[in-house]
């Protein structure tokens, strides 16, 4: 009998956002949440990001679509670009939750 798949995402969503525009492109979360179940197994998927209290609207369409939300409070930066740095959050809670999931084995 061959394991199920119980993994997780762990999303900086700044760098999502980034690179997506980067390309030009606009994600559909909703379906980008529907292939991360599909393609990888993922059960539950974590975006990592910054309050800003105007963007709750994004906030709740992202909850729709199935993430779990984790916010960081945001600071302006040198140059007053809002900042939320989530690295050590996203980290920490991958290390948290990592007896609860598992990657299946390909060998």
């Amino acid at each position: 009998m061959e394991a199920q798949e119980n993994n997780y995402a762990f999303i900086d969503s700044q760098n999502l956002n980034l690179g997506i525009q980067k390309l030009g492109w606009r994600l559909d979360y909703r379906k980008f949440r529907v292939y991360l179940a599909e393609k990888y197994g993922v059960k539950k998927a974590y975006m990592f990001i910054g309050f800003v209290a105007l963007n709750q609207s994004l906030y709740d369409r992202l909850q729709e679509a199935g993430f779990i939300l984790k916010f960081k409070p945001t600071i302006p930066d040198a140059d007053g670009k809002i900042k939320g740095n989530i690295d050590a959050d996203l980290v920490l809670r991958a290390a948290l939750e990592l007896q609860e999931y598992k990657r299946k084995s390909t060998a």
